[in-house]
């Protein structure tokens, strides 16, 4: 069975479908990740099985790897959104959560480099929720 995920980046213009399935999916804690996004931890599928075919904007992909680290982003040089990297010569693709159009066809795995998570995101499911905005 192949499954289909649509996904785009934040202005519209990389849009992205992959074929295939995910074989995990972490949420990483590491420093790296909590400079990239700006929040306490990514949160990347992973798959070795699935085909990547970028349908708009991949003149706009950028990539960045991290020297002398494995740590690499992608991002649309637009808007700056996460979208699918392309890892281990072609053997790994990396897509982050938030850039699907579809629900996530699974649930995370594990935490990962729990040491260095941020200091503020202890007990965070015990914080008010609202459905948007505070009023």
């Amino acid at each position: 069975m192949s499954n289909k995920n649509a996904g785009s980046c934040l202005c519209g213009k990389i849009k992205f479908e992959l074929e295939g399935s995910f074989e995990s999916f972490f949420l990483c804690h590491c420093k790296y990740c909590q400079k990239d996004t700006g929040s306490a931890h990514a949160a990347n599928l992973f798959t070795t099985n699935s085909k990547l075919s970028w349908l708009s904007g991949e003149d706009l992909v950028k990539t960045f790897n991290l020297p002398q680290t494995r740590h690499v982003k992608s991002f649309c040089t637009n808007c700056g959104s996460a979208v699918p990297s392309i890892q281990n010569n072609g053997g790994l693709i990396v897509v982050p959560a938030g850039s699907l159009d579809v629900p996530v066809s699974i649930k995370p795995n594990a935490h990962l480099f729990i040491g260095s998570k941020a200091n503020w995101e202890d007990e965070l499911d015990k914080l008010p929720s609202f459905e948007g905005l505070p009023r």
